[in-house]
């Protein structure tokens, strides 16, 4: 999909998203926002590490192209800091849209400073090898979803949410549409309505019964 594509699935944001796909992909883990106000899209570069080792995250750095959500994993997820600040500059100079972790990240306050939108799972100053060969552009799971490459990774305070590519397209029509219908309701909760009449669902509460 195109860049503006991937704007688009940005602003929408992680809720919206997430909604408009049938409440589907959800990355249903807690996750640091190592970026403040941080909103970030696009298509993923699996990365599955091996256990405590982040020798793939330095190899995903040789093919990672612009644009893309690097996402990196290990077997189990455990405390172990894959990425710090010289790995991040590395992928920042290589337009990384993002670094999605699901273990740890170390150098917090350099992140923050170097600015690359990254998530992770923990903050530790746990290291890892260098030693085990795992698997770049590969399907990985996260938080109970399976993330293929390509699939569309939408980041933002919130936490994350998966697209499939192939269903992209769908999803952010119906995202925009959501968005649309929220604008519209959004002057009438303002004027003091409220969404318990405007989607009938006073009628569910209050329903007498025979």
């Amino acid at each position: 999909m195109s860049n503006l594509s991937m704007e688009q699935f940005a602003r929408l944001g992680v809720a919206t998203i997430y909604e408009a796909s049938g409440q589907q992909g959800l990355i249903d883990v807690p996750l640091l926002q190592i970026v403040p106000d941080s909103r970030v899209a696009g298509p993923a570069r699996t990365v599955y590490c091996g256990q405590g080792d982040n020798l793939m995250v330095h190899a995903a750095l040789d093919s990672v192209q612009p644009g893309e959500v690097l996402v990196l994993t290990m077997p189990e997820p455990q405390p172990f800091a894959l990425v710090g600040e010289l790995l991040a500059t590395q992928a920042k100079v290589r337009q990384v849209a993002a670094i999605l972790v699901d273990a740890a990240v170390r150098d917090s306050e350099e992140l923050r400073e170097l600015g690359l939108p990254i998530w992770a799972r923990w903050i530790r100053v746990r290291g890892t090898s260098k030693t085990r060969v795992g698997t770049i552009n590969e399907p990985v799971t996260m938080g109970g979803t399976t993330i293929a490459p390509g699939d569309i990774v939408v980041l933002d305070a919130d936490g994350a949410v998966v697209v499939a590519s192939q269903d992209a397209a769908r999803v952010l029509e119906a995202g925009l549409a959501r968005q649309e219908r929220e604008a519209n309701l959004r002057p009438k909760l303002q004027a003091g309505a409220l969404s318990y009449d405007l989607h009938g669902l006073r009628s569910r509460v209050e329903k007498k019964e025979p």
